[in-house]
């Protein structure tokens, strides 16, 4: 359990240090985009139940452009294999102008992506970002650090 919370503090702290955005207004923004978009963990743990039209957005902050198991546009494939990653700043453009963020990029074609969040997108892009895994080096680092005996607990198993 020790780990799970210090695992989870190490994610919290690494992706708040980057957020432009308000977190909580971004769940509750977060609900516009519930109608396409699900957010499940790889071991298929639900956080935000949401339909399927679109690609699951866990751990998108972070991740290469169209790389999620999803059938994506021509485009977004192109970004992939330009190797565009998604940060909180290109998530925010693309939410608030899916098509108008690909012809800034240089690239032809549309997404399959209709809507434009109008106002909130840094926010949703901070609370995407808020539920990213930790890194796999702050996960270890965490995880070394809750099975390091303490002082207190070495003395406890000599006694």
């Amino acid at each position: 359990m020790r780990t799970i919370i210090l695992a989870a503090v190490a994610a919290i702290a690494a992706t708040s240090a980057f957020a432009e955005g308000d977190v909580t207004k971004g769940k509750k923004t977060f609900g516009k985009c519930k109608a396409c978009h699900t957010v499940s963990t790889p071991e298929g743990e639900v956080l935000l139940k949401g339909g399927r039209t679109g690609p699951n957005l866990f751990g998108v902050i972070g991740r290469p452009v169209g790389t999620a198991d999803f059938k994506y546009s021509k485009a977004l494939t192109a970004m992939s294999e330009n190797g565009v990653t998604w940060d909180e700043a290109s998530l925010s453009a693309f939410i608030t102008d899916p098509n108008g963020y690909l012809k800034e990029q240089g690239i032809k074609g549309k997404t399959k992506m209709t809507f434009k969040l109008k106002k909130g997108a840094e926010d949703v892009a901070a609370f995407l970002a808020s539920l990213n895994p930790a890194p796999a080096e702050d996960a270890a680092e965490a995880t070394e650090a809750a099975e390091e005996p303490t002082e207190a607990g070495e003395a406890a198993q000599t006694n």
